[in-house]
């Protein structure tokens, strides 16, 4: 069904004003996610269990060197796994609502730390995705 004039002119004006209040955020809405997130993340925990299948396997046969690889796949593996969760989805629902930058500016004048703020913001926002998901 398609949008009427007057919903087309408010949606552009909505995507301005985002645009203005955080271009960064939309940037990362309008380009979407790939699913190279969910394959990052994948291919960390194939490459972790294989990492540690070649541990076990230099331990138990006393090859150190082998070992070594293994735990060195294995590290490898979980970097992969913390890249692809910390840049997370990006066309997410529980990113729609995004941090209010007016409401972290008054935490900050109330005297709260940046760090504190962000956290708090956070914690809020986790809240409200789980109370959308229930």
């Amino acid at each position: 069904m398609p949008l009427s004039e007057h919903e087309q002119r408010l949606l552009e004006q909505m995507e301005r004003a985002l645009m203005a209040e955080d271009p960064k955020f939309a940037t990362s809405l309008r380009h979407g996610s790939s699913g190279s997130d969910r394959r990052r993340v994948v291919i960390g925990v194939v490459g972790a269990l294989l990492g540690i299948g070649l541990m076990l396997w230099g331990v138990s046969a006393s090859l150190v060197p082998l070992g070594v690889l293994g735990f060195l796949v294995m590290l490898g593996a979980v970097f992969l796994v913390i890249a692809g969760i910390r840049s997370g989805p990006k066309n997410g629902a529980a990113e729609a609502t995004g941090p209010n930058p007016k409401a972290q500016k008054a935490k900050l004048a109330k005297g709260q730390s940046g760090f504190m703020a962000r956290f708090e913001q956070r914690w809020q926002d986790r809240n409200r995705r789980d109370e959308r998901d229930s």
